[in-house]
């Protein structure tokens, strides 16, 4: 097994990603571990866990961030939470494949809080789009490049 971890916060993750990243799992034997509040219906098996939190606001990120080390990869769409695993020297990827980076979180922090201030002033912004195959294929190559990355990473 590789000696880092792939978490994911699972209680927003599209049912479409679980499959490309159970297979990352098996390519790589990498151990990935889903958080959730809720159960998220995942057999578990030598690299697969899961773990249900207490309900709550941001009860599966605290368990995330609590259990991450350094070098490890963390799935999310969470803005604050992705900021945190970087702080901890962590990766953070979106589903829809993006990295997170220090530069590119803030900016999505601030963008975060911008629209937030405008539904409190009762503006409807609407939400994300499903995810679409092209999506997947991002999200799918993404983590691919991640992985392969942070074994260069850990193996020098």
């Amino acid at each position: 097994m590789l000696p880092f971890k792939l978490w994911v916060d699972a209680d927003a993750l599209p049912k479409l990603l679980r499959d490309v990243i159970i297979r990352a799992s098996d390519r790589y034997q990498l151990e990935v571990t889903f958080v959730a509040n809720q159960n998220v219906g995942i057999t578990s098996s030598v690299r697969i866990n899961s773990i249900q939190v207490m309900s709550g606001a941001d009860q599966a990120d605290k368990e995330i961030v609590d259990r991450m080390q350094v070098n490890d990869i963390v799935i999310t769409q969470d803005i604050p939470l992705a900021a945190q695993v970087i702080e901890k020297g962590g990766v953070a990827i979106h589903p829809r494949g993006e990295v997170y980076t220090s530069a590119n979180v803030k900016a999505r922090l601030h963008l975060r809080d911008f629209m937030d201030t405008l539904r409190g002033a009762g503006v409807q912004t609407g939400g994300p789009p499903p995810i679409s195959e092209r999506d997947k294929r991002e999200f799918s190559s993404s983590l691919d490049q991640t992985i392969q990355k942070q074994k260069r990473k850990v193996s020098v």
